[in-house]
């Protein structure tokens, strides 16, 4: 076998070996992974890895599937199951070799900050506000107590930034969710607000469950489930307007808002 073929074998081998990132501290290959990142992960975790309506926020020091280098090699290079996440070999963009999952290891720890020890807020507060006052729950789930017409927070605290989760209460129709894979949802959530009118006049508005070429499945904001046949229907609309109000000041006051953040930044997966 020709030295140079050997030679590439060997650095791959050395490559796909380590448990810690062989380009680690290397700002050539963080520059070259944030390359790699935009053209191949950008679209779900954003520019800047700050999160996206499809992945979270990567610039977060606690990372749900595991903050090792290892760990981020292994959900790159081969996905997640039951998640969006997908293998990066021949499945994200353009594909990566295993030197360039490296590269886009060593730019998440470039741009990586240390979630804050005491977020602001009073948990405890924030808890009671999210199933009282607030009625959070009533669309919200967090550890399989609450609703089901908006996404289940459960993992909100280690997968997007504080930022991300005060804009989704105060704005929640500026980057609504595409696409988000749930253990409690059988199909990946959109979250755009649906309003059909059936045969008979009756109008229904309520979120995608599932839909296919000839019908729909919608939940309504009192969680009853329909199953409409599309031909049969007389009108059809989505908008990528949320149903989630903006919570603005006059809804939730910002020490409120405070509390229910550091809540959901302590809920852990069970």
């Amino acid at each position: 076998m020709p030295p140079k073929v050997v030679g590439l074998l060997l650095l791959g081998t050395v490559l796909i070996a380590q448990d810690r990132n062989p380009l680690a501290n290397d700002p050539n290959a963080a520059k070259a992974g944030e390359f790699q990142f935009r053209i191949n992960c950008s679209f779900c975790h954003g520019l800047g890895a700050r999160g996206g309506g499809r992945g979270p926020d990567l610039t977060l020091a606690r990372k749900r599937h595991g903050a090792s280098d290892a760990e981020m090699f292994q959900n790159i290079k081969n996905g997640i199951p039951g998640t969006a996440m997908p293998a990066a070999i021949g499945s994200i963009g353009v594909g990566m070799t295993d030197e360039e999952v490296w590269q886009v290891v060593a730019y998440i720890r470039s741009v990586q900050v240390k979630t804050p020890a005491h977020p602001p807020g009073n948990a405890a507060n924030g808890k009671d506000a999210f199933f009282g006052s607030a009625k959070c729950f009533a669309c919200h789930m967090v550890q399989g107590k609450g609703g089901r017409l908006g996404p289940d927070l459960t993992g909100t605290g280690s997968s997007r930034s504080i930022e991300s989760i005060v804009e989704s209460i105060r704005d929640p129709s500026r980057r609504l969710a595409a696409g988000l894979t749930e253990a409690t949802k059988a199909f990946p959530q959109e979250y755009e607000t649906v309003t059909v009118v059936t045969a008979d006049g009756k109008t229904i508005t309520g979120v995608t469950l599932n839909e296919d070429s000839f019908s729909v499945q919608i939940m309504d904001p009192a969680e009853k489930i329909y199953l409409l046949e599309k031909d049969k229907l007389r009108s059809f609309k989505k908008t990528r307007t949320s149903l989630m109000p903006a919570y603005d000041t006059s809804l939730l006051s910002d020490k409120d808002l405070g509390d229910i953040v550091a809540y959901l930044l302590g809920v852990e997966d069970k």
